[in-house]
């Protein structure tokens, strides 16, 4: 069944109203008419189950038959800090993350990261980014389309991770794998989760003494070292097994 997001505003009593580019996606792409079944979400966590009865050049307009609670997210909201990769690795990284389970993702620019965004730039890259987060959302059933935060600097994205309950800091000197075993399992549900991630050749040092020192609990992600668009999927997945109930 296709899967598309409106605004709250939009859900009346009997009825849903979808505009914007899903009218034409719906009209002229998938060629859907009056009576077909779709799913609409609200983006807040909360389904409806409709049908399709009016279809004009700018708006969709569905009866609902009935609305579902959204069970498809994470007992605990996970918050991924990414290091700003090079290339179109960050479009990978969250569609990807965002199947799994992220709820909101932060582009951080660190010591290492190569790329440097304007404003001009960074504004049509988080379109983009957006646009492939509500892509993801779709299609792993989600309730909510995770939202890309602005690029922000690494003390930046400490001072946000501050307020969460978990902070985890994947990094290859870290104690053994028995230790991360131990923090993740001890993650309980309804907790509030960030992960940072670096970018192409990690975190320095000091960026790791820093985020130690702003409540950052050090793990490791095993034996092996993972591509930057690899690692935060690998513990997303962790968290995801031990969570999900």
């Amino acid at each position: 069944m296709h899967h598309f997001f409106t605004d709250p505003s939009r859900i009346g009593e009997k009825k849903i109203i979808i505009t914007g580019p899903d009218v034409n996606h719906i009209r002229n792409v998938l060629r859907m008419r009056s009576g077909e079944e779709v799913l609409i979400s609200d983006g807040q966590g909360t389904d409806y189950r409709c049908r399709l009865a009016e279809l004009t050049d700018t708006s969709v307009t569905a009866s609902i038959m009935w609305r579902l609670d959204g069970n498809a997210e994470l007992p605990s909201r996970i918050t991924l800090f990414q290091g700003l990769p090079k290339g179109d690795k960050m479009e990978f990284i969250i569609q990807k993350c965002v199947e799994l389970g992220a709820a909101r993702i932060v582009p951080v620019q660190t010591k290492r990261t190569v790329v440097k965004l304007d404003a001009g730039k960074e504004q049509l890259r988080r379109k983009r980014w957006t646009a492939i987060s509500e892509s993801a959302a779709k299609q792993s059933g989600r309730g909510i389309v995770p939202e890309i935060g602005a690029v922000v600097d690494f003390a930046g994205a400490l001072k946000e991770a501050a307020s969460l309950d978990v902070f985890l800091i994947p990094y290859e000197l870290a104690k053994g794998i028995g230790h991360t075993r131990e923090v993740c399992s001890g993650i309980a549900p309804g907790q509030s989760v960030g992960i940072f991630i670096g970018p192409e050749g990690g975190f320095e040092e000091e960026e790791v003494r820093m985020a130690v020192a702003a409540g950052a609990e050090p793990i490791t992600l095993g034996k092996r070292i993972l591509r930057t668009e690899t690692a935060g999927m690998a513990l997303i997945s962790v968290l995801s097994y031990l969570l999900e109930k």
